[in-house]
């Protein structure tokens, strides 16, 4: 299965396919109005705006992590209005190559989708080409979506405090190194990782120019881990944990499951301890 894009593959797609949906989905953690001011300024021509925390995340409460997976009824709901049903081909992009797109991607998927891809480069690289940006705000048909949710692509917290114990799937820490160590948290009122995880930086499967890795460099970057095991991916609050699952599955892992609430869904149960030393190698 594919999950990328090239723009040239787009701008063909395109000339012969009216019905692809382009989906923005640009967002700033720091600023979180700052994703739909620019989609407001300019974005590609068509392309409709899903915002992190408003589409693609629930309400936070006091467990299930800050960007907790949304309704799907509620999900499917605001598809079917942006035009897109089970069978529309979609396209997201990003600024660049960040996570946003690849959590748009993950949800899509989630819901049962098959036909979404991420825009390599994204909208700096569409720029970059000269390509014609826009500020109209297109109307889209609405289409009923119907969610057929991959449950077993998702596991919860009682599914990782088993995993300590059986240590029968592979946890992966999306999260910078010095935040998996503990050395900073500018998020959380604790500062760690969950006992026995593994840490591979989600933009480290990106290469030097910030371009996503191919399978070969891929295959090379995660050969520590072992295929025949379940994977399950993790970050800070189920985003950054989005592009390391696409990578892993461009690597060829059949099984890789995300943990929705991650790191910030573990801390919020006072008794669960946090670990600071590299468990990575172990």
């Amino acid at each position: 299965m594919s999950y990328l894009i090239s723009i040239e593959e787009l701008v063909e797609k395109l000339s012969n396919n009216p019905e692809i949906v382009i989906v923005d989905a640009r967002y700033q953690l720091n600023n979180p109005e700052a994703g739909r001011e620019a989609y407001d300024q300019s974005h590609l021509p068509g392309a409709v705006y899903f915002d992190l925390e408003q589409d693609l995340s629930g309400t936070p409460g006091e467990h299930g992590g800050n960007h907790p997976l949304p309704n799907v009824e509620v999900f499917a709901e605001k598809l079917g209005k942006a035009g897109i049903d089970q069978d529309t081909p979609v396209i997201v992009y990003d600024k660049g190559n960040d996570m946003f797109a690849p959590r748009f991607w993950w949800n899509l998927y989630f819901m049962g989708h098959n036909q979404v891809y991420i825009l390599e480069g994204g909208f700096d690289a569409w720029m970059e080409e000269g390509l014609s940006v826009t500020k109209e705000v297109p109307h889209k048909k609405t289409r009923a979506f119907k969610p057929k949710p991959r449950l077993d692509e998702i596991v919860d917290i009682e599914r990782i405090k088993e995993n300590i114990q059986s240590k029968t799937a592979i946890l992966v820490d999306s999260r910078s190194y010095d935040r998996y160590l503990g050395q900073t948290e500018p998020l959380y009122k604790k500062a760690g990782h969950i006992p026995g995880a593994k840490n591979y930086f989600w933009s480290d499967v990106l290469d030097q120019n910030g371009n996503w890795k191919r399978k070969e460099e891929l295959d090379k970057h995660f050969s520590k881990l072992d295929k025949t095991k379940e994977i399950i991916v993790s970050c800070g609050s189920g985003v950054s944990a989005t592009p390391n699952i696409i990578a892993l599955k461009m690597a060829g892992f059949q099984n890789v499951k995300l943990y929705p609430g991650s790191y910030s869904d573990w801390i919020s149960y006072e008794e669960n301890e946090v670990e600071t030393k590299d468990e990575t190698n172990d």
